[in-house]
């Protein structure tokens, strides 16, 4: 179910996704409301499940990881056993950032980040390949990123 969002909602929204350290007063400021309005219009936003959480966006390359892969996986049938076990080994690899069920000739797509092209090989080969019912993997390494904001929504 799609929440209720106004033009207020949207502009806390942008104002959250662009720095969710806003104080409650600096974001009533924003939005031109007093702070209780704006509380309980952001607290009614988190119990909708429209901020699902604050994070900090961290630079991968600062934290040392030069490497953004994008996987296509291929596996051989999808049975209610074998989707479950390969959901969850996918989601047990710390390396994958995303994953995603895909329409297309590859039924998913992750979004790996390593140090370099050794620990992705290594990890390629290592846990990748041996993955429950992996038919085919193609990897697509990122050269350049210009909009990498993961989150963002154009709200």
């Amino acid at each position: 179910m799609q929440a209720e969002i106004d033009r207020t909602d949207r502009q806390l929204l942008r104002a959250l996704q662009d720095n969710a350290r806003l104080t409650s007063g600096e974001l009533a400021e924003m939005a031109h409301l007093s702070q209780s309005p704006c509380w309980r219009r952001v607290k009614r936003l988190e119990d909708a499940g429209v901020v699902r959480g604050y994070h900090a966006q961290l630079d991968r390359r600062a934290v040392g990881l030069g490497v953004m892969a994008f996987v296509m996986v291929g596996i051989d049938h999808q049975t209610e056993a074998l989707s479950v076990a390969f959901e969850e080994a996918v989601c047990a690899i710390p390396e994958v950032v995303l994953f995603h069920g895909i329409s297309g000739p590859a039924d998913f797509l992750l979004v790996i980040v390593t140090t370099d092209l050794d620990a992705y090989s290594e990890l390629l080969q290592r846990r990748l390949h041996r993955l429950p019912g992996v038919r085919q993997v193609q990897t697509y390494f990122s050269l350049q990123e210009f909009k990498g904001r993961i989150g963002g929504l154009p709200v």
